[in-house]
Formats: structure tokens, sequence, C-alpha cells
């Protein structure tokens, strides 16, 4: 079964993976499953090397820049183990997989334009600090009358 990425920001087209370039793992899930948690193999270890995906240049940089922290040897893994079934396991390993790699094709927000107080803003400000200070210069001590 093969891994769609849906289309989305950095993937106007979407992304298919084939599924001759994942791996899937099967192991004994520490998830729900009464007795049978100890015999049925429900937990997926899904991974993918990045390098394979059918990628652009820009799209690859940017998703080695966004998954730096969750690759290993290049390899993107997800492991699922929530459901009982093996079956919906692999289901949820393919999303959350498809989940990381749209989130990391998708290109940086625009760099934030600074813009400048308007002067309003300023003398209210301004002004609250002067009640601010002659409130607290009004606690001390009275002045000795003469």
């Amino acid at each position: 079964m093969d891994l769609v990425v849906p289309p989305g920001p950095g993937v106007p087209q979407g992304l298919t993976v084939p599924a001759s370039d994942l791996v899937e793992r099967f192991s004994r899930s520490s998830g729900p499953g009464g007795q049978g948690v100890n015999t049925a193999d429900s937990r997926v270890e899904l991974e993918v090397a990045v390098d394979v995906l059918p990628l652009s240049d820009t799209q690859r940089r940017r998703v080695l820049r966004a998954l730096d922290g969750r690759l290993v040897d290049g390899r993107l893994m997800v492991t699922a183990s929530g459901h009982r079934q093996q079956r919906r396991n692999r289901v949820a390993a393919r999303e959350r997989m498809a989940g990381l790699l749209r989130e990391a094709l998708a290109p940086p927000p625009p760099a934030r334009r600074a813009t400048r107080p308007t002067r309003g803003s300023v003398e209210r400000r301004l002004d609250a600090k002067r009640r601010r200070g002659e409130t607290k210069a009004a606690r001390g001590r009275p002045a000795p009358e003469a």
C-alpha cells in the first residue's frame, strides 16, 4: 500500500511514496488488546529513507531541515500501537508519516515586518509611567513642614 501525502502548502500536487520504498516491521504492542496483546504482533514501525522520496532539491532541503531531529541515518521512522488490530495500526502509521512529511514540506512563514508604535500609544505609555511614578513618590514619608 503506497503512502499518499495530500496536496497542501509546499506540495501542490501531493506526493505518493511507492510501497516498495517503505519498510514495515511488526512487534508486540504494549497497548490495548487484552489477552491477545502477548501474542499478536500489532505494533507497526514504518520507515522511509528521505533520499528515495520523489522530491525536488528545494523540497528535500526543506524536509531535511524540518525533520533533522527525527531522522536516523537519513531515515524517518514512525510507530503506531494505539489500536488492537495490526491493520488499523498500519493505517495510523501511514497517516502519521504523511502528516509529518506534509508539515516538513510546508514553506516557512514570511518574516515579520517591524512596525513603529503609534504616537498615541507612546503617549499613553509615557503618561501611565508618569502617573505610576507619582503614586510611588507619594508613598514616602511626608516632608517636614517649615
